[in-house]
């Protein structure tokens, strides 16, 4: 959801959107906060996957209903990919 706040921010005329930028922010200390209670109970190997992958399908989606971009249909594929993998990887948290 940060990135989603900073791409708001960033697309706003000279400073604008700093208000995107500060919530942006904040959501990024809530996943460092989030990060510091996951990883006493999971393995870093399986939560960084995990969590990139979930950031990627996070992201597509956001800009394919939020900021009506289109994705190709390679960048299909490795959406389908990427929740397949997730799907895999949640078994072992």
């Amino acid at each position: 959801m940060a990135d989603g706040f900073l791409k708001q921010a960033s697309l706003q005329t000279a400073f604008k959107g700093w208000k995107w930028l500060v919530l942006g922010m904040l959501f990024y200390i809530l996943t460092a906060l989030g990060w510091f209670l996951l990883l006493k109970k999971a393995k870093l190997s399986t939560l960084g996957a995990l969590y990139s992958v979930s950031s990627l399908v996070f992201l597509a989606l956001l800009s394919i209903f939020y900021f009506k971009e289109k994705l190709s249909p390679m960048e299909l594929v490795g959406f389908g990919l990427a929740v397949v993998s997730m799907i895999i990887l949640a078994k072992y948290i």
